[in-house]
């Protein structure tokens, strides 16, 4: 094949944390390729202008679908996406390839508090007001703390944090996160507390990024050399497990893989109530290049352990 002229455009949410997510795929790209010109193309997606509940529109795949179809139509080279927006009972198109998955970035959730409490959940007061949209967030605090009111929170991380720091009635106490989403705007001093993964299982996909392509774009074969193996296998493996329970936005799932230091590929997955009252866990470990068996596995077993009802039925 060969190498796709300039300029590459890559398409990407217009949001602050999208495009610092696609000028750090511009830089690597220029990187192995000076004499590339890289260029973005912004959209709002339908659920970017979407404040309401996400699944009464389509779930969280309305965040990639518009881009992927600009790439489809050849109006865009390159699409960034962060993994864990992508819908994990949908199959990529066929005509669409990861080409990358990058370097994983920190997978865990924090707490973000007001300046009138103490930085962890403990410190919190009786009924505090935590807001977050995610299920499986929701899910996993309450399993911590059934006293807490977890109120529906919506829009750009930076929405987010000035909700936060109004001193209204309806105002949140506190927020829960990405770590990621922190670093990638550098105001990681915005974190009050982490949790571990023990305490708040991550999202399928937390932390990660994928660029995509055309099948047919010689740009694959520069694009392959951002792959970051080790993600890629957990990511495919946390994608699997998914799949293969067939979540989607709405679906009160949670699920990490890891890489020993042995170097196997460990995936814990957990399946929850939205009460956070039932919970059930699997984990089970493979060789590197076993990770699809290994989200396989790990989805059934949780099924076996009735995960379609509390998926169903959350």
């Amino acid at each position: 094949m060969t190498r796709q002229p300039s300029p590459v455009v890559i398409g990407t949410r217009s949001s602050p944390m999208a495009m610092a997510q696609a000028k750090r795929v511009r830089s690597q790209i220029i990187s192995l390729d000076p004499s590339l010109t890289v260029t973005f193309t912004p959209v709002k997606t339908t659920a970017d202008l979407w404040l309401g509940d996400l699944s009464t529109i389509g779930g969280k795949g309305l965040f990639t679908r518009q881009i992927d179809q600009m790439l489809m139509e050849n109006h865009v080279d390159v699409a960034v996406h962060c993994v864990k927006d992508i819908p994990g009972d949908e199959a990529l198109p066929e005509t669409l390839m990861s080409a990358a998955f990058l370097k994983r970035d920190d997978v865990r959730d924090v707490l973000v508090t007001t300046s009138k409490f103490g930085p962890s959940l403990n410190d919190l007061p009786p009924n505090a007001r935590i807001g977050t949209s995610s299920v499986r967030r929701r899910a996993q605090l309450l399993g911590i703390r059934t006293d807490l009111d977890i109120s529906p929170l919506r829009g750009t991380l930076g929405t987010r944090l000035q909700r936060l720091a109004r001193d209204e009635a309806e105002s949140p106490d506190a927020i829960i996160v990405a770590a990621a989403g922190l670093h990638r705007l550098d105001i990681l001093d915005r974190a009050s507390s982490y949790f571990s993964t023990e305490e708040v299982l991550p999202a399928v996909g937390a932390g990660a990024l994928v660029v995509q392509c055309r099948r047919d774009d010689p740009l694959q074969e520069l694009l392959a050399e951002l792959d970051h193996p080790q993600t890629r296998q957990e990511v495919e493996a946390e994608r699997a497990m998914l799949f293969g329970l067939q979540g989607h936005c709405n679906s009160p799932i949670a699920g990490f893989c890891q890489t020993t230091p042995d170097g196997q590929l460990k995936l814990t997955g957990r399946v929850f109530s939205s009460d956070g009252a039932t919970s059930i866990e699997s984990h089970a470990s493979a060789q590197p290049g076993q990770a699809i068996a290994l989200g396989a596995k790990v989805g059934n077993d949780l099924l076996a352990l009735g995960a379609r009802e509390l998926i169903d039925h959350p």
